[in-house]
């Protein structure tokens, strides 16, 4: 079972949910690539209920990167919504 779902969205976005919440992180649509922040960065911009997933988040991240054909970016500078 996993704690993450992703779910594309028009303009760029991957809408991640959980059961405690959701949060948007950016999706390129030429080049399908997902961002998610350096593990250093992730606790000063996710949201408090997330904060201690960065792990199970990265790796599920991964593997529907894997699974949909998409690169998988870590970037200082990725955002979260």
């Amino acid at each position: 079972m996993t704690t993450f779902q992703f779910q594309p969205q028009w303009k760029e976005e991957l809408v991640v949910t959980a059961s405690d919440g959701s949060f948007t992180l950016d999706l390129t649509m030429g080049i399908l690539r997902a961002y998610l922040p350096t593990e250093a960065n992730w606790p000063k911009i996710a949201p408090s209920w997330a904060k201690d997933l960065y792990p199970v988040l990265k790796e599920e991240l991964e593997a529907w990167c894997k699974a949909n054909n998409a690169g998988f970016v870590i970037d200082e500078a990725a955002g979260v919504y």
